[in-house]
């Protein structure tokens, strides 16, 4: 099974950039779809954003289009969430996640196989 961690996380302020990445512990990352999610704080895990492995399609939760970007490196397995802009309201965990039902990502977190540990962003004003 894909194990999947996490690193590039920290405490920035409002309007800095910070970029997440995702590399496949062991082997090829053989999923065919990944996502972002984060969790703040009492709410639910929410989708950000999700990638397809093998044409690189993207996708992005309202809240982030514009600011958010994420990309692929195929050669070493690792997916990346490059974050610009970034607002109080981002602060969370975020988790990477991989799926091997299909080709395509969803924003329903039940639908994924694998997830990192989780990262904690923090942003403030």
């Amino acid at each position: 099974q894909v194990q999947l961690v996490e690193s590039g996380g920290g405490s920035v302020q409002a309007g800095d950039s910070l970029r997440l990445s995702c590399a496949a512990s062991e082997g090829t990352f053989t999923s065919y779809a990944a996502a972002w999610f984060r969790q703040a704080p009492g709410k639910e895990r929410e989708f950000v954003a999700g990638i397809t492995w093998t044409s690189g399609f993207t996708g992005y939760a309202n809240t982030v289009k514009g600011r958010f970007t994420c990309s692929k490196d195929s050669a070493k397995n690792t997916i990346y969430l490059q974050m610009n802009n970034l607002k109080p309201e981002d602060t969370a965990v975020y988790y990477c996640a991989s799926r091997t039902s299909d080709r395509a990502f969803y924003s329903d977190a039940g639908t994924y196989d694998a997830w990192g540990q989780g990262t904690q962003v923090t942003v403030s004003s």
